[in-house]
């Protein structure tokens, strides 16, 4: 009895196995953050198959890349040198799939980035407690970074549905697995400010991603 009663104090006392990093399928290793009770990768996505193994195209064509109803990704101006840095940029049709993440990660839905959103303090802080200090990853000024969450947040910039791309060191963007507005949500954070933006986006635009252990 003695022995037993030993046995479940150990147990007990036990701390859940920390997780500090997850690799996708094609062997890229991802660091992690646990901000609250919520598990995030702190880089950008960079996979370009699903995880169930199917190939996701690449779409450098402006025209191709605009047109597109099924998955395609890029790297920020067709450089694969930004691809681990700022990771890939995906259309929605990628998340839509719900095979983006890492088998047991998914793309975060609204909910999920609101949690996030609370834990940092609110929409107007949460922000700069993501984005990476300094300016190798943003422009000046980069308001307020601190990157108190581990969230490492840089500016990836994004493609608009004509192929174009902007706002590289500007602008962070996420797509959010939720449909709504004039295509789907997604969140943001700027180099001039701290706020934790929630906006309605066109599908077809390429914006990164951050995988949230389901």
């Amino acid at each position: 009895m003695v022995f037993a009663i030993s046995m479940f104090m150990m147990n007990s006392c036990k701390k859940e196995e920390e997780i500090t990093s997850v690799t996708d399928g094609e062997g890229n290793v991802y660091q992690v953050v646990k901000i609250g009770e919520q598990h995030w990768m702190a880089e950008n996505l960079k996979a370009t198959k699903l995880n169930d193994g199917t190939a996701i195209t690449l779409a450098t064509d402006n025209s191709i890349w605009g047109s597109a109803t099924t998955p395609v990704y890029c790297y920020y101006d067709n450089n694969a040198g930004n691809k681990d840095v700022y990771g890939a940029l995906y259309n929605f049709h990628c998340v839509s799939t719900g095979k983006l993440c890492p088998t047991g990660w998914h793309v975060p839905t609204e909910s999920d980035w609101n949690i996030l959103q609370a834990e940092l303090g609110g929409e107007l802080v949460a922000g700069g407690k993501m984005k990476t200090t300094g300016t190798t990853y943003w422009n000046n000024p980069n308001t307020g970074a601190s990157n108190e969450s581990g969230f490492n947040a840089r500016g990836s910039g994004v493609r608009l549905l004509a192929g174009v791309f902007g706002d590289l060191k500007n602008f962070a963007l996420w797509w959010t697995s939720t449909e709504g507005g004039p295509g789907a949500w997604f969140r943001s954070v700027h180099n001039q400010n701290t706020n934790l933006n929630s906006q309605g986006y066109n599908k077809k635009n390429g914006l990164s991603v951050r995988c949230i252990k389901d």
